[in-house]
């Protein structure tokens, strides 16, 4: 088999171990992948705010991919080179139908510069940016919460109130529903990425474990899917490989240096 030109990958629950941390081992592949001529780049949840940490380790390109592909990350300056946010009146709708069809639901959106939140979404990590107009800063990821309603439930409502209007990601997060909008998924992201560099679908293999990566996964020429991914994602792969606990991406990438 070839080797790729390209490989993406999701970061926690895939290239990143269970406690959130970058392995020695995989930041050691990924180096070394890069060296030999396979470019890695990450596509992930996390929003841009999420990343510092992960400065040295995304390889000569310096970016990330972020918020299920609404925005592009130089992760060193940590500066949004590109975004793909809701029109204002269409999260405003969004918005409000939400709110009529799921009672205490609280929401948050996340931008370039930030989170906002209005005083229905608790964080515990956070006391801070509440009460900000959500519709008017450019939000490039909605998330929603609704503490007294069943996870699945949950997400089957808003799925049935959003219909087509909004991409429905789902990461693992546990009580979360994350909204980009139309169109604006992974693979959108990852395609317009490697269209710029002349990259085709089919040099690039891509790695996952939930659901909001199916998309990328569909799109990439080969679909890996780590040992503890979601049931649709092991369906969907053209290959299992070693679990995130496991450096699983890790084992592909010294694979591929080697070849």
């Amino acid at each position: 088999m070839s080797r790729p030109a390209l490989l993406a990958t999701d970061l926690d629950g895939t290239l990143l171990r269970s406690d959130g941390t970058l392995s020695d081992r995989t930041r050691a592949a990924v180096a070394a992948a890069e060296e030999s001529g396979v470019e890695v780049v990450f596509v992930t949840a996390r929003p841009p705010r999420w990343l510092d940490e992960l400065a040295d380790a995304v390889g000569g390109h310096g970016v990330a991919l972020c918020g299920n592909g609404a925005f592009v990350l130089d992760v060193a300056r940590r500066e949004v080179v590109e975004s793909h946010p809701f029109a204002p009146a269409d999260l405003r709708v969004l918005l409000a139908d939400l709110r009529a069809a799921v009672p205490g639901i609280g929401f948050a959106v996340e931008c370039a510069d930030g989170m906002r939140r209005d005083e229905h979404f608790l964080d515990a990590h956070r006391d801070d940016a509440v009460g900000h107009d959500l519709e008017a800063v450019g939000a490039g990821k909605l998330l929603a919460r609704a503490p007294d309603v069943e996870q699945e439930a949950f997400l089957t409502r808003v799925s049935e109130v959003v219909g087509d209007r909004a991409e429905l990601g789902y990461s693992g997060a546990v009580g979360l529903a994350e909204l980009t909008p139309r169109g604006v998924t992974k693979a959108s992201g990852l395609q317009t990425w490697c269209t710029e560099r002349g990259i085709a679908a089919r040099d690039v293999w891509a790695c996952g474990d939930m659901p909001n990566d199916l998309p990328m996964l569909a799109w990439a020429g080969r679909a890996l899917a780590v040992a503890n991914a979601h049931p649709d994602v092991l369906a969907a792969a053209d290959e299992v490989i070693g679990s995130n606990d496991d450096d699983g991406v890790a084992q592909v990438l010294e694979r591929l240096t080697a070849l």
